[in-house]
């Protein structure tokens, strides 16, 4: 087809944000419908983009003949019935983490694609950070040798306000460990590999957050034991007073291997702390500019907030993805992997005890 079609289920801030910057960039593509629970949130929406359809009914979208690619992004509870709706129909789909509210769901929606043979991604929107992207292949070249340790650290200062669905784990599943931690832990089995058994503790410190329930978690800190022998340490909090938000709060992580050791932190998206065994230390180790932009992007790097605009790659990547008919960069299987370890998370938590994961 010469022009791609896309509805977008779930016209909140990460769609404003995120997709549609990312869409604009993409040539021959047109956001053709819009749906949203909220009709204020939905007019919003529907007078940015112009689009000439809109319904509050998801149902009354992803099966129109005129749609070809759908971006989900709402609750994570109706991501699973949405997706597979979706790709029954032949649409191509991209979908917010966490893909699920466990890793049954998660396998099934990415069983479901594949067997429709569309196009289907997670947005583990930080993968496509210019410093992760090149961390990665430094690591699959061999530059950080037998990988001995991960650690990643996630702290914001979000204090107690409202944050409507999230804060519901009828809707949401998890707090922290679904909306924060998941990436980390997308880094960590992209990195390292698959975990063999992990332990895990989670704490809700703010039973109401502006006026409302809550009854998800606040922090969620993770040890792993990895199939490769290495260990990894991961945590995660919405509570770290004066830690600040986004890229101005501490989003870091570390691997230690038998030849290197690597620091990332999504602040400082074009650069990495590098050391070598025996070394004096860490030092900045600067991203080589063909890993500024991903592979096939329109977008120049030297326009607008570098920290904003890596995340526009990913709708790039998902368009590429349907046009050159191939697997996309992070696909469904990689939401699975994620809610693999999360729901082994909550388990151990539960239970107090080291949990086994099938992998």
């Amino acid at each position: 087809m010469s022009t791609l079609n896309f509805a977008i289920i779930g016209t909140g801030g990460i769609t404003l944000q995120n997709h549609l910057p990312g869409l604009a960039l993409c040539p021959d593509v047109r956001v053709h419908a819009l749906c949203d629970a909220n009709p204020a949130t939905l007019e919003a929406a529907r007078v940015q983009t112009g689009a000439p359809v809109v319904s509050t009914r998801w149902e009354d979208i992803v099966t129109r003949d005129d749609i070809h690619a759908v971006i989900i992004a709402t609750p994570n509870f109706l991501h699973p019935a949405i997706a597979i709706a979706a790709a029954r129909s032949g649409k191509h789909v991209l979908c917010e983490k966490p893909i699920a509210l466990n890793v049954a769901d998660a396998r099934n929606m990415a069983a479901e694609a594949d067997r429709a043979g569309v196009r289907h991604m997670t947005a583990f929107t930080y993968q496509f950070v210019p410093a992760m992207r090149y961390l990665r292949h430094l690591v699959a070249r061999g530059d950080l040798g037998i990988p001995y340790h991960y650690r990643s650290c996630r702290l914001q200062d979000w204090g107690t306000r409202n944050l409507g669905w999230r804060q519901q784990k009828r809707l949401a599943g998890t707090g922290e460990l679904g909306d924060m931690l998941s990436h980390r832990i997308d880094f960590a089995l992209h990195l390292v590999g698959p975990m063999r058994r992990l332990v895990a503790n989670v704490k809700n410190l703010t039973p109401d957050r502006g006026g409302a329930p809550n009854d998800t978690d606040d922090w969620v800190a993770v040890i792993a034991e990895f199939v490769s022998g290495a260990s990894g340490v991961l945590e995660s909090s919405k509570l770290a007073s004066g830690r600040n938000e986004s890229w101005r709060s501490l989003d870091y992580v570390e691997i230690n291997g038998s030849e290197a050791t690597f620091e990332f932190t999504t602040g400082k998206c074009r650069e990495l702390q590098h050391g070598r065994l025996g070394g004096p230390g860490l030092q900045p180790l600067a991203v080589p500019p063909e890993f500024w932009v991903w592979p096939g992007s329109p977008r120049d790097p030297g326009v607008g907030d570098p920290l904003v605009t890596f995340r526009y790659d990913q709708a790039v990547e998902f368009v590429n993805a349907i046009r050159e008919q191939r697997p996309c960069a992070l696909t469904f299987h990689d939401g699975a992997r994620a809610q693999e370890v999360m729901d082994g998370a909550v388990r151990s938590a539960e239970t107090r005890q080291w949990i086994d994961l099938v992998g």
